[in-house]
């Protein structure tokens, strides 16, 4: 089989494309066909190094995010079948409770960036019919975390304000389901096309960050004071001031990224209710899969390469010149 390796923490050039041994499933574990995956911002802070000690070492298969389908199965597997679609969760010991494991795909262990893998038949999730390989492989990572900002600490409500920061993967998952749940979403971006694109999917207010600098301002001044439930921030502690400002009495500041800087995890302020979020467990993948499935929701991904050019996929995802997610085929 082919597989993707990286040299964790030295650059995405230390990307290699090499032939492997397809592995045999053990005893509880099942051998999976991977058919699609794609990228989060976090395999590039593998790649580069930006948390130190994230990634295995001296390498690591990268990506986290896959579809497969289940094609031998170790002694006593009973939780899934051969030719089963299914979904590894992003964390595979992970399978109730609010403690996340610190095991992890595409990290401190093997990911998702190959042809053929094994992994604990528990942590593997059905993928419906309703969605396609591509669809599938955006649900560990990205769209949990959405779901697990939307669902885990404060329950949406339906006319709840949610603001999306950014058109990435974990962004616009956040608004197909805040749509869904009934809420109402204001999201920002230095692109008037992708804005166009975001509200094409339900976007109710859009705010150009580069041509209106004091975006939280606009903000305000098209809904009021403090207007918003849920910030999805996915862009750090450099936007703390302006997200906490917008927040209502009962809003929530979902800590999940650092796109522009440190994440905003460790912030503190009176009054804020900052929720850090994990990713999420078994549990609530299942239940946000069954919710995709309800609202005939249709992840996006934006753009697709083939394995041998996984290079070319990290470089595109690392420009920021895309909308939703971007994948690699492994057909």
């Amino acid at each position: 089989m082919k597989q993707a390796t990286i040299r964790s923490g030295k650059g995405i050039g230390t990307l290699e494309v090499r032939e492997a041994p397809v592995p045999d499933p053990a005893p509880g574990d099942a051998l999976v066909r991977i058919r699609a995956a794609t990228l989060n911002f976090r395999d590039v802070i593998v790649a580069r190094g930006l948390i130190p000690g994230l990634g295995k070492e001296p390498e690591v298969v990268p990506l986290s995010c896959c579809a497969a389908e289940v094609v031998a199965l170790g002694e006593g597997v009973e939780r899934v079948d051969v030719g089963e679609r299914v979904v590894p969760i992003f964390a595979p010991y992970w399978l109730t409770g609010s403690d996340p494991d610190p095991r992890m795909l595409g990290g401190p262990i093997d990911g998702v960036a190959r042809q053929y893998a094994t992994f604990p038949a528990e942590a593997l999730c059905r993928l419906p019919d309703e969605l396609g390989d591509l669809e599938g492989a955006t649900l560990a990572c990205a769209a949990l975390t959405a779901w697990s900002a939307l669902t885990a600490f404060r329950p949406t409500l339906p006319g709840d304000w949610i603001l999306a920061q950014g058109t990435g993967g974990v962004s616009i998952a956040a608004l197909q389901l805040a749509k869904a749940m009934g809420a109402r979403v204001a999201i920002t971006s230095s692109s008037d096309a992708k804005l166009a694109r975001a509200a094409s999917l339900g976007a109710d207010l859009c705010v150009n960050y580069r041509e209106t600098p004091d975006w939280a301002g606009a903000i305000r001044g098209a809904l009021g004071e403090r207007p918003l439930a849920n910030v999805i921030d996915t862009v750090g502690q450099v936007q703390f001031d302006d997200n906490v400002s917008l927040l209502g009495k009962d809003g929530q500041l979902s800590a999940i990224g650092m796109l522009g800087s440190d994440f905003s995890w460790t912030r503190q302020a009176e009054g804020v209710n900052l929720a850090p979020i994990g990713v999420g467990n078994r549990s609530q993948h299942e239940a946000m899969t069954a919710f995709i499935v309800e609202h005939r929701i249709r992840p996006v991904v934006d753009v697709v390469y083939d394995l041998e050019r996984i290079e070319d996929a990290y470089r595109h995802l690392e420009s920021g010149q895309f909308f939703g997610k971007v994948g690699v085929n492994l057909l």
